[in-house]
């Protein structure tokens, strides 16, 4: 079955005092890009988080949040001191190059010290760190699989479009065959005239040549290659549907062909109803191809 990069999913959880929740949602991409939003002070959390995903997922831009809080907190904030002894070192030097170029710069405050990004933090309790990580990535595999279940959802609606759409190819195919067909003696008899007209109108010209010549310009008008091209690739799309798995590069890499084929097909058409079946070949390959961006 194949998937689309779409996808959401949510959990929570509680454990000892900890609780948790869990935002698990992808949009489309080139490739995987996974962006992580997790607390850094659980250890290891952040590697086993990336390993669990990647296993699971082969495209898409995936955002994962999580956000974590404690009911034994009492809400008290406690200084930074590492922090602050950082802040201060760079205050020094920064006063001190400042007296060095004879500038004078405003006496520091505690108030302003106090108010610069990590010098407070909220005062937690002591708690077990690594039974809470081991609980989180527990979560993670059901995450997963309600994540996946909705890409695959998304995907079998994507791949019932896009038969519907392989179909429409096949029958405008199939027209353009019998379209060719039906004028194939006219051709030939048209190709019989100019080449009389020519010979009788140019004293001297090789008649072997022009006729090479035409017999060139019968090739370039004949559409049989761009018609069985079609038919190769309506198959090798149906089976990649069928295949499953992450076959959206190799599906959007199958729309660039069809799409070479019906250029080429209006390009020799010589027909207002050939070019008709030409641009609608192209409408419909368009259509297919938005729908395949949105596969894995």
């Amino acid at each position: 079955m194949i998937r689309s990069m779409t996808g959401f999913a949510s959990a929570s959880g509680t454990l000892e005092g900890w609780s948790w929740s869990w935002e698990l949602r992808a949009v489309n991409g080139k490739g995987l890009d996974l962006r992580l939003r997790v607390p850094d002070w659980v250890d290891g959390l952040e590697v086993a988080l990336r390993k669990q995903v990647t296993a699971q997922v082969a495209r898409g831009n995936i955002t994962c949040n999580l956000r974590i809080s404690s009911a034994e907190s009492d809400g008290s904030l406690q200084v930074n001191a590492a922090h602050v002894d950082t802040l201060l070192t760079a205050l020094h030097e920064i006063e001190a190059r400042a007296m060095d170029a004879g500038v004078s710069l405003a006496p520091s405050r505690a108030s302003d010290i106090l108010t610069m990004r990590g010098v407070l933090e909220q005062a937690e309790q002591a708690q077990d760190i690594d039974a809470l990580r081991d609980a989180l990535l527990s979560e993670m595999p059901a995450l997963l699989r309600d994540f996946n279940a909705m890409r695959e959802q998304e995907g079998a609606a994507l791949a019932t479009v896009m038969q519907a759409q392989l179909t429409e190819v096949e029958n405008l195919a199939a027209e353009a065959a019998a379209l060719a067909e039906a004028r194939r003696e006219d051709s030939a008899a048209n190709l019989h005239r100019n080449l009389a007209r020519v010979l009788d109108n140019s004293e001297g010209a090789d008649a072997d040549r022009v006729a090479q010549e035409l017999a060139l310009i019968a090739v370039k008008a004949d559409v049989t290659e761009e018609i069985d091209r079609l038919a190769a690739h309506v198959a090798a799309a149906r089976a990649l549907i069928g295949q499953g798995g992450p076959v959206g590069r190799k599906l959007d890499f199958l729309m660039q062909e069809f799409n070479r084929e019906a250029n080429t097909l209006c390009s020799k058409a010589q027909s207002t109803e050939l070019t008709t079946v030409g641009l609608a070949l192209k409408a419909v390959i368009d259509q297919m191809r938005e729908q395949v961006q949105n596969v894995e």
